[in-house]
Parts: C-alpha cells; structure tokens; sequence
C-alpha cells in the first residue's frame, strides 16, 4: 500500500499586494519530513497541476514539498502569462520558501530547489540571490541558456524593444505550437490540451522580451553557480536544446554536480513520457535528494524565529489527506519560435 500524503492549498499577498495560489505536499502521519523541496513551475503552467505528479511522489518519498503560482499563472491574480518583471517572480518565490523555512517545524530541515523548464531559471537566480542559503538543486530541462540555434536575430530584438513601452501586454510574438514536440505520450498530450488552467495563447511582448533578458542574465552567470545540483533532459528534446544543461554542468563552478541524460525521452520528462519513463526520471531525482538528505546532512543554518518578509498569509481551508495516486497531465504552453529555449 503507497504511503498517503496530505495536500493543503492556500493563499498568500505579497510586498507588492498580489494574492498568490500556494499549495503544499507533506508526508502523513506525524514522521519528520527527510527535507524541504521547493517547487519553481514552468511558463504558462502553474503547481497544483503540472506539479502534482512531483508534489505526490516526493512527499511519498518522505519530503515536505511547496509550490506557489508565479503572477498571473494558474489561480494566482494578475494579467494571464504576463510578466513585467522577471525579478517580481524571483523575489516572490524567495519570499514564500524563506516564510516556510522559518515556521517551526521547518526550521532545521535541509532546503533544496526543483525547478523545471522555465522555473530552472528562477531556482538559479534564487541560488544567485543567497548563495548558501538552499543545499542543492533539481533541474529538468532548464532555462539557463539560449540555445544557438534559436537566439533571434539582433535587428528582430531591436524592433521589439522599441514597440514594447507601447504595446507591452499585446499577444503578437510569433509562435509554434510545441505541444506535440513536447509531450510524447499521445494520451497526455490530450490531457493537456483539454486542460483550461494553462496558457496556450500567444506569448505577450513584453513577457517574451523578460524571458529573452533573462536567459541571457542566467547564461553569463552559470560559472557563479556553485550550490549542488543534478540536471536532467531529455537528448531528443526539441523545446529546450540539451545543448543548454551540458553547458550548465559544464561551467558550473559546484564541486557536487550530475548530468542524467535520457535517450529518446522529450522535453515534458515527469508528464509527458510514459509512465515507465516518468517513474524512471523520479527515480533518479529521488535517488539524488535520498544521497544529499543522509543522516548528518545538509547541516542547516536555521531561520530566526523572528524572521519575517513582507508577505501575508491569508485564510486556507483544511488540509485534506489523499490515498491513492492522481493523474493530472500539464506542462503544456505556446512558446515563441525564437525563445522555444527558455520555455
């Protein structure tokens, strides 16, 4: 019998005033979680769904897991899939994770971060933030590059910027529907096709013009990553270049750091692949946090008590205790053609 989990949702406001959906994961029962997982979502997706299938497996696995919608994601407020800002993004995620850690049973557990597609950006910039606070990191087909191949033209980026004070939230960036390329599963694919809470519309400029600077910014700065991580892709990835996480392991300046790269496996790698592959991928990424959660390790430095960030919590409704495993399928977004990297 799989061990249960229980699944709490909530809602908090952040320093600018924005409600943000969170949610949360944790193992049954009164055992100690082994440590605390952090989960960064991709673009256009959002936790409590594309996250779920991650969500139960490691609190089944012993892990206390936590998620938050990004601004104008899943059922948090704000524009749909606009992001003025990509700091706005890091800065929330940085304020939710460290108001978990300070509450009192999270205090001295080991804080790692798991980030997938885009969200592998904002566990990098967050690691880039504090550099010793989290104890290492999971990355499923990162952001952290822009793959050669892909980077638009220079005079294509100029046009852009110069019409984005204008026209900032307009959807105009050219797409590919990437769906089919992402999810190799047929009957996944559908799943998320069919779902209404992602976003499948055009990336907005200003949005795709965030993600362009950002993947740049992360891209100069991979030798000052330094914190433990394994990064996982799939080699027939057409979405995210697997060029991209061979770079990262390779000028990452951490001493602790694993490369799994999985033949004939896509870009969705925990959704989209069969179950066989799917159980495979976690495997390994719990095999990892298993390696780095050993009895003695991480040692932790704690939160103080009156550790405090500009967030408010707000009411939540009861926590519910689940059984049995649920399938939910998402990962799914329209990407634009030149920036199918950084998704």
């Amino acid at each position: 019998m799989e061990m249960e989990f229980e699944y709490q949702e909530g809602y908090i406001r952040s320093s600018r005033g924005v409600q943000l959906f969170t949610c949360r994961w944790l193992p049954s029962g009164s055992s100690s979680p082994r440590a605390l997982v952090f989960l960064c979502h991709g673009y256009g997706m959002e936790c409590s769904g594309s996250m779920r299938e991650c969500g139960i497996r490691l609190a089944r696995a012993g892990y206390a897991v936590f998620g938050i919608d990004y601004e104008g994601h899943g059922r948090s407020a704000g524009s749909r899939c606009y992001i003025k800002k990509f700091e706005n993004i890091v800065n929330d995620c940085q304020d939710f994770f460290k108001s978990v850690c300070a509450e009192k049973d999270y205090r001295y557990k080991g804080r790692f971060l798991y980030g997938e597609s885009m969200g592998g950006a904002v566990a990098l910039l967050l690691h880039q933030k504090e550099p010793l606070f989290y104890h290492g990191a999971v990355l499923v087909a990162p952001m952290c590059k822009i793959s050669e191949k892909l980077k638009p033209h220079p005079v294509v980026v100029n046009i852009l910027t110069g019409l984005v004070d204008l026209i900032p939230k307009w959807k105009i960036v050219p797409t590919k529907d990437v769906i089919d390329s992402a999810f190799k599963d047929p009957l996944k694919r559908e799943e998320i096709r069919n779902n209404k809470l992602i976003y499948q519309d055009k990336p907005r400029l200003k949005t795709a013009l965030e993600m362009l600077r950002t993947s740049t910014r992360v891209e100069e700065s991979l030798k000052q990553v330094t914190l433990p991580f394994v990064v996982l892709h799939g080699d027939a990835d057409t979405v995210t270049d697997p060029e991209v996480s061979k770079a990262l392991y390779d000028l990452a300046s951490s001493e602790d750091k694993t490369m799994k790269m999985y033949p004939g496996m896509w870009h969705a790698l925990t959704v989209g692949e069969t179950d066989e592959n799917v159980g495979i991928v976690f495997a390994d990424i719990i095999a990892w946090l298993d390696e780095h959660t050993a009895e003695g390790t991480p040692l932790v430095e704690p939160l103080h008590e009156t550790f405090h960030v500009g967030i408010e919590k707000l009411p939540s409704p009861p926590p519910t205790t689940q059984k049995q495993s649920h399938r939910f399928y998402l990962c799914g977004f329209k990407g634009p053609r030149t920036l199918h990297s950084a998704m």
